[in-house]
């Protein structure tokens, strides 16, 4: 085994694509919330629409509630909407009408209709697999609920692989990524430089860089499972990552950057 002793993913977007196109359901959401009854000129439809783009792509990442917070300060700057929710109220609509899309493919594995490959990114379960038969200890940190990050992985068929998965506390504003991190050097006795994460967002790639650990950017394109993603690279660039790739196939580069 090389120097790294534990290896740190994210898990939606990195492994999983389950949740894959939650993009195009929060932005409607936000929307919707934000013009109220109003009718939008142009003007303004156009501008909304770029300051919710712009706000989720650099927010990806980060716990659910903060993104929610985020839409409660607009809608009441907007003052377009009388009716203002705070954060966890908007967080219950976005979480159920985000589940319906996540449950239907849940229930598809379930069937047998779909097999959990299809909702891997390429090689993710194999290069899980390989890293665990090294004797490299494993862990999950999202900004996902964590009941949902537990079944998820389960229903996938990786859950077995990791030694902590984590996802964000239920009804807390907590970033679970950062308390993990937290939790391997402290409790762990980990140096940084002995952890490697590995996460399609920039809030982990940064918290590795801050660490002293080795960020492995996934610029994943979700909707294909393989390949690089542009706009991802660009972010995960920005963030400071260390490599970037866009899957897994490659177990052996993967296994170079980790030293095994």
């Amino acid at each position: 085994m090389g120097k790294f002793r534990a290896v740190l993913f994210d898990f939606d977007g990195t492994i999983s694509t389950l949740r894959a196109g939650w993009e195009c359901i929060m932005a409607p959401f936000m929307k919707e919330e934000i013009a109220g009854s109003r009718s939008l000129s142009a003007e303004e439809e156009e501008r909304l629409d770029r300051d919710i783009a712009a706000y989720i792509d650099q927010s990806t990442g980060i716990q659910t509630i903060y993104q929610m917070q985020w839409l409660a300060d607009k809608v009441r700057s907007a003052g377009w909407n009388e009716t203002v929710k705070d954060e966890w109220a908007y967080k219950a609509v976005y979480n159920s009408r985000l589940l319906e899309q996540v449950m239907k493919r849940v229930d598809q594995l379930a069937s047998g209709q779909s097999a959990a490959d299809d909702y891997l990114i390429k090689g993710a379960a194999d290069f899980i697999r390989t890293l665990h038969s090294r004797g490299l200890e494993l862990y999950v940190a999202s900004g996902t609920d964590h009941p949902d990050v537990v079944r998820e992985a389960e229903v996938l068929g990786v859950a077995k692989y990791f030694r902590a998965i984590a996802g964000a506390p239920v009804g807390k504003a907590d970033c679970s990524k950062e308390k993990v991190l937290r939790e391997l050097m402290h409790d762990k006795g980990l140096a940084g430089h002995e952890l490697a994460v590995i996460g399609d967002g920039k809030v982990e790639i940064r918290l590795a860089k801050e660490a002293g650990s080795l960020a492995l950017g996934l610029a994943s394109d979700e909707e294909a499972r393989t390949g690089i993603h542009p706009v991802k690279k660009q972010r995960l660039m920005a963030a400071g990552a260390d490599w970037i790739a866009g899957d897994f196939v490659n177990t052996e580069e993967w296994l170079k950057r980790l030293g095994l």
